[in-house]
């Protein structure tokens, strides 16, 4: 099957196609890696190394004078494993610098996380610091509003001087008003003695002016007795005559 294309700004691109999965991919380069091969073509080195020491061995168990054949094969068997060996040191080399750089890879990541721990326990304590900055403002602020509403007063001493004339003037106004009470209460007796006497005066009056009333009605009456008995007398005189 042909990968699947698209076109571009005009241009074909071939659409990204993979033999194989990611975790395919990690079983054939882990088996690569234990069997020293690198490519897909030719005989693994394991393998080839294998046919040297199995050749080699065939050659030893034999009866007959092969010693030469030995040895050719026992060097090719040793060159075999130098060069098999030549990698496996490069990978061990590559292996230990690897698991150097993940120590030093897990203590950077432990100072980065001990960093941002610090970080965070930094900023909650400039949050507290910024919440107690913004109360002393307010407080600040709110003491300055007050400082200008007594710079607004007048000075103390005129405060003072004014307190002093109002307390002369109350104690002056109270002292008014005890004189003022005092010829108040004066004037309520004498006006009340005053009634009385007017009252004892129309009392007196009216026994006087009904004792002249008795005396003129006496009067009156015995004028009046006086006349009827001269009328009398005159009638018997002149009867006489």
């Amino acid at each position: 099957m042909l990968p699947k294309v698209r076109k571009a700004g005009g241009r074909e691109e071939t659409a990204a196609h993979y033999a194989f999965g990611p975790v395919e991919d990690d079983v054939i380069i882990k088996h690569r890696l234990l069997t020293r091969t690198t490519t897909t073509r030719g005989e693994p080195p394991l393998k080839k190394l294998q046919k040297k020491f199995i050749s080699f061995a065939l050659e030893v168990e034999k009866d007959s004078d092969n010693y030469g054949d030995c040895e050719r094969l026992y060097k090719a068997l040793l060159q075999e494993m130098a060069t098999f060996e030549l990698p496996l040191l490069k990978s061990k080399a590559v292996v230990d610098a690897n698991q150097r750089e993940k120590e030093s890879f897990n203590e950077l990541q432990e100072q980065i996380q001990h960093q941002i721990l610090q970080a965070q326990a930094d900023i909650e304590e400039l949050k507290k610091q910024l919440e107690e900055s913004k109360i002393e403002r307010k407080h600040k602020e709110e003491c300055e509003a007050i400082r200008r509403l007594i710079a607004l007063q007048p000075a103390r001493s005129e405060t003072q001087k004014v307190i002093s004339d109002l307390e002369k003037e109350i104690s002056s106004l109270e002292a008014e008003n005890i004189a003022g009470m005092r010829t108040l209460d004066l004037r309520r007796k004498q006006f009340s003695l005053l009634l009385h006497v007017v009252d004892e005066l129309q009392n007196t009056i009216q026994d006087e002016q009904k004792g002249l009333t008795d005396e003129l009605r006496a009067v009156v009456e015995e004028t009046k007795t006086g006349f009827e008995d001269g009328s009398g007398g005159g009638s018997e005189a002149m009867s006489v005559d």
